[in-house]
């Protein structure tokens, strides 16, 4: 007798417009920085076919700008041209010999411009001239003429985009973008007939879908974005949306929504964009039953659904019809092949780091992940050919660089062993899951040893390793994991201070009472974490940083999230300087750009977040090939080390 799946309503089929999905799994719109000149690429081809061929119901492609003037970024997809039409027809022909459907989506960014392609500000679109706090941009209200070049541009991409071959279209009036500019009392102050009252604001996006549906045609699915609530001090509300999706389906414009939360406009609204893992899973699922309430076509939602039995709690629970679950498809591609498969304890769970995803992005560079750095490098690493040699390999640490170099080593078709000083296998991330709110960062190492377990790995913990140790193991090769320890500068030290570094600390350290000073010279989650984390003990803490700003080198919507806690929490946080010294109740600093000296008075210890020393006391005997990855290389992220794991196992 057959066994009835475990996801019966995720792995249903489920028909929009005309177009039937396959399941109810979807990758959502996201920028991949793949595109170059506003065109696809062989990469963002393989990039999305990696995702169909892990078994994706839907793909929404990146946004497509719909008129010059909405370049936001210099890696923007472009659909103003029918010289688009071919790079879409490749893709959409990759995704759909998977059985995959795939939308594009019709954007206009308004006021919301990150940068222009010669370094110089250009002129932003908006409705009327009120500023973006987030990006510091004044728009420019836009002329009736210019108004109506955009609306038709909706129906002119949406026609490319059908003639490419592509399944349908998703106008984006989320995130504070143009359309939902138009929408708001607060960024549309017109009083024209595209402002002055909620029936001529919402004119702008009516158009806008009007254009779509007709220029494309009957039979092709067009859809709408929308923030549920813009979760912002000037953003559209609940109330304003639910009216907004309930007049335009009562019209008959849209064949579905996709409901997600936040807006690009404030430092607040931007974290819902892609929320970090303080972020309950699934937590925008109400936002998407509201709207389901008062719509007759389905509903997707967004946010944070990492998993399959989340997915699929919502979708029994009525909240939506299907589930974006992007990030989770970023760091496992397979995941809708593993659920249909009954290997859902195989998924490779994504942690809501946002380091490689969207961090990415924001800094201009292509997609990928910490934990499965394949992602954005499809052409290069997938699929890796299996070994014509098969080689004995010793993987010495058991963090995630080794388990990385390990799992494909081994996968790959080598005979390959694991050795971890420690208790167990993990290396920094045992710390990092302590922290507050970092407590899932924990699965980078529960998803990586089950990777490397699974390909066939011996992984022996309580086993140091020495040079003679790896003689007589006589290994064809020996990569290197050995990682990095608390870095200490040279310090003046008076009267012996109470000095900690931060891992003793996170370790539950006794600290003692009063202001506690943390000296924190790299600006990532340690120094902040820390800080919060004594805050909790119930310290006074002192947040001294050599950057600008507390966390500078964390993705910004993890960074805004920790700060924002930091301020309920009464953190004094101190810029710009370097740690000098300290004496029992006194912390001595620089001002790094003044060289003047500041003090930190009535500190009953000083806590180090000073950075790593590389571990390089391990010299193998040759002649083994020697290959060192990870924080014995240089101490940088888990990113690197997975990275650098992966690529070390690629070359052997």
């Amino acid at each position: 007798m057959a066994t009835a799946p475990r996801f019966p309503r995720l792995l249903a089929p489920l028909r929009i417009g005309g177009v039937t999905l396959p399941n109810r799994i979807v990758s959502s719109g996201h920028d991949t920085v793949l595109a170059e000149d506003g065109a696809v690429t062989d990469d963002l081809i393989a990039y999305h076919e990696a995702r169909a061929a892990g078994g994706v119901g839907l793909i929404v492609l990146q946004v497509s700008g719909v008129h010059e003037s909405a370049r936001y970024t210099t890696h923007v997809l472009m659909a103003t041209d029918d010289s688009c039409v071919p790079g879409y027809a490749r893709l959409a022909r990759a995704v759909h010999r998977h059985g995959t459907k795939v939308f594009g989506q019709l954007f206009h960014p308004g006021r919301e411009i990150l940068e222009s392609a010669d370094g110089t500000a250009p002129v932003a679109w908006a409705p009327s001239a009120v500023p973006s706090e987030r990006f510091h941009v004044m728009p420019r209200a836009m002329t009736e003429r210019e108004i109506q070049e955009v609306v038709d541009g909706y129906g002119r991409a949406a026609r490319r985009l059908r003639e490419a071959g592509l399944d349908g279209v998703e106008v984006v009036a989320s995130h504070g973008y143009l359309p939902a500019q138009f929408l708001s009392p607060h960024v549309n102050v017109r009083t024209d007939g595209w402002g002055g009252d909620p029936e001529r604001r919402l004119r702008f996006l009516r158009e806008a879908l009007r254009s779509a549906r007709e220029q494309a045609g009957p039979g092709f699915v067009v859809g709408l974005r929308v923030s549920g609530d813009e979760l912002s001090h000037d953003g559209l509300d609940t109330e304003l949306v639910l009216r907004t999706v309930a007049r335009l389906d009562g019209e008959g414009l849209l064949d579905y929504v996709s409901v997600c939360a936040g807006s690009s406009s404030s430092l607040s609204g931007a974290q819902h964009i892609a929320p970090p893992m303080a972020r309950p899973a699934g937590y925008t699922a109400p936002l998407a039953a509201r709207v389901r309430a008062v719509v007759s076509v389905p509903v997707m939602v967004a946010g944070r659904i990492n998993q399959p039995q989340e997915a699929e709690q919502i979708i029994v629970a009525g909240q939506a019809d299907a589930c974006a679950m992007t990030r989770a498809l970023i760091c496992d591609p397979e995941l809708p092949a593993k659920t249909a498969g009954g290997r859902a304890e195989e998924i490779r769970a994504c942690v809501g780091c946002n380091q490689a995803c969207i961090g990415h992005f924001q800094l201009g560079h292509p997609i990928s992940c910490i934990q499965h750095p394949e992602t954005g490098r499809e052409r290069r690493f997938v699929p890796l050919p299996p070994v014509t040699r098969r080689r004995r390999v010793l993987v010495v640490g058991g963090g995630p660089a080794g388990l990385k170099a390990a799992a494909v080593a081994a996968g790959r078709g080598h005979d390959v062993e694991l050795h971890e000083a420690g208790r167990r296998v993990g290396g920094q991330v045992l710390l990092a899951e302590l922290l507050p709110g970092r407590a899932e960062f924990g699965g980078v190492i529960t998803n990586l040893e089950g990777e490397a377990r699974r390909a066939g790995v011996r992984i022996l913990t309580g086993s140091r390793i020495d040079a003679t140790a790896l003689a007589a193991a006589s290994p064809d090769a020996v990569l290197l994991a050995t990682g990095a320890v608390p870095r200490r500068p040279p310090l003046e030290l008076m009267d012996d201070p109470v000095v900690l570094d931060s891992w003793a600390v996170i370790r539950g350290a006794e600290v003692p009472r009063g202001r506690i000073v943390v000296a924190d010279w790299r600006g990532d989650w340690i120094g902040l974490g820390v800080a919060l984390l004594l805050a909790g003990r119930g310290r006074k803490v002192t947040l001294c940083v050599t950057g600008f700003a507390a966390g500078e080198h964390l993705q910004q919507y993890v960074r805004a999230g920790m700060l924002a806690e930091a301020a309920r929490a009464r953190i004094e946080i101190v810029p710009n300087v370097r740690l000098y010294g300290a004496d029992p109740d006194t912390v001595y600093l620089q001002h790094t750009l003044t060289e003047e000296p500041v003090l930190v008075e009535d500190a009953a210890a000083v806590v180090l977040a000073q950075g790593h020393t590389p571990v390089t006391d391990l010299t193998p005997p040759t002649p083994h090939l020697v290959l060192s990855v990870g924080d014995c290389v240089s101490p940088r992220t888990v990113e690197e080390a997975v990275l650098e794991g992966l690529t070390a196992a690629a070359s052997l």
